[in-house]
């Protein structure tokens, strides 16, 4: 089990957010499968997004590797509030509470709207907290209050003799956690904001106010893959500066009445951010349809060089056109003795397309990510476990990217993961997909 600051993740396997955990009946068998220890659902924002045809996957021939085009999720942040309630709210087949949590991501443009949505995820956190202190079908729920716990310790049970039997219940608000994606790389004109990560502070500072408020709260952040040294460094000295001296009994963590670590001593320094999810998509990346494992436009072209003919084809076109006459001209003995004129690539409008996705640019997923986003969280593991402050050395680092089978899984631990998370194979096998990484099938 590995616990991630109030988060407890057993086993410590997750999905990453993607298309593939968008609607209930995927949360569901996400959230139903004994080889998940937690379950993350695609990042949403609090409108929905707009999607369309154009936001699509392909999946490479030969090797479990993807490009996608997908942004955000089409449905809004409260779908996602309902659909979390329901999941933590139905019993389990043998009558006990769920146990596993769940990490909304989310992200906004502003920091007033992502403050909102964070307050709505709160509201959430604080239903549950009432329904399972009213439900005797899940026993005696104690909420996070010294003096509330006092008094339940010294009074009668009130909760029926099946449910005395059932081991205690810990706060229901703990198996709610956020990620803020800062990440993805396939919308319009708005790059990852943490590439720049000063861009990020606006909406860092709600998250860390939120924290201090309420420190039960898990939050996480999700990355993109960094290629310098710099842009890891620069990370975590942003994130420290979030971190707090704090007093002790902040909130009440199991039967005790102060903050602990894993080990059970008192906290004295807190981060907001409690893990870094290492990696999302490498965007600006193509694959040709002849790369793809099956091209919606035309499942046949893949079997032909109608892709090539077509850029040679455009490229001869516009070299005509830029100089149509030029064997007659004065110029022709130079034209004549230049060198071949640039390539022209052909635009993602062509049809059929030679393209796998329709934009023709998408985010890189899978094994051919796998070695980037290795050296990304060995980086960040190094940091983080090297760092003066012990409030950073808790922060946690999730392992996403590449995550196609047992021993992929077991690399992302040996590079400093406490958590494995996938997507590509989830979109190609399904929640079986889990079973891969656990190296049953």
């Amino acid at each position: 089990m590995v616990k991630v600051h109030t988060l407890q993740i057993e086993p410590p396997v997750v999905n990453a957010s993607c298309a593939w955990a968008s609607d209930y009946e995927q949360l569901r068998e996400l959230y139903d499968s004994p080889h998940t220890g937690a379950v993350i659902t695609r990042t949403t924002t609090f409108n929905g997004f707009s999607e369309d045809s154009s936001n699509t996957v392909a999946f490479a021939k030969d090797s479990v590797t993807s490009v996608n085009s997908y942004g955000y999720s089409p449905h809004p942040l409260s779908n996602y509030l309902d659909w979390v309630y329901t999941l933590l709210t139905t019993p389990c087949l043998d009558g006990s509470p769920p146990t596993k949590p769940v990490i909304i991501s989310i992200t906004a443009s502003t920091p007033t709207v992502l403050a909102e949505m964070v307050d709505n995820i709160q509201t959430l956190r604080k239903k549950l907290r009432a329904t399972y202190s009213a439900s005797t079908s899940f026993g005696e729920f104690i909420p996070p209050s010294p003096s509330r716990a006092n008094h339940a310790s010294t009074s009668a049970p009130s909760t029926s003799a099946l449910a005395a039997h059932r081991p205690p219940i810990h706060d229901p608000a703990t198996l709610v956690g956020i990620e803020l994606n800062t990440s993805c790389p396939n919308i319009k004109d708005a790059p990852p904001p943490a590439y720049t990560f000063a861009l990020l502070v606006p909406l860092l500072d709600v998250l860390s106010s939120a924290f201090y408020a309420d420190p039960s709260l898990t939050i996480g952040l999700k990355l993109p893959p960094y290629l310098y040294s710099t842009r890891f460094v620069e990370v975590v000295r942003f994130v420290h500066t979030y971190t707090r001296e704090i007093r002790p009994a902040v909130f009440m963590s199991g039967s005790s009445h102060q903050l602990a670590d894993a080990d059970g001593h008192a906290l004295r320094s807190l981060n907001p951010f409690a893990y870094l999810a290492c990696t999302n998509t490498l965007g600006s990346c193509l694959f040709f349809a002849e790369q793809a494992s099956y091209d919606p436009a035309d499942a046949s072209r893949s079997q032909d060089p109608s892709a090539d003919s077509m850029m040679m084809d455009d490229g001869d076109a516009h070299a005509r056109a830029a100089s149509p006459a030029s064997s007659h001209s004065s110029l022709g003995s130079l034209t004549s003795n230049s060198s071949t004129p640039p390539p022209q690539p052909p635009s993602p409008s062509i049809q059929p397309s030679p393209f796998a996705l329709p934009p023709g640019l998408g985010g890189l997923g899978g094994e051919s990510l796998h070695p980037i986003s290795l050296g990304n969280v060995y980086q960040f593991a190094r940091l983080l476990a090297a760092h003066p402050d012990p409030a950073m050395r808790r922060v946690r680092v999730f392992g996403i990217g590449g995550v196609t089978s047992a021993a992929a899984a077991a690399r992302m631990r040996a590079a400093g993961a406490s958590v494995v998370g996938c997507a590509t194979l989830l979109g190609r096998e399904g929640v079986r997909a889990f079973e891969i990484i656990a190296g049953h099938s």
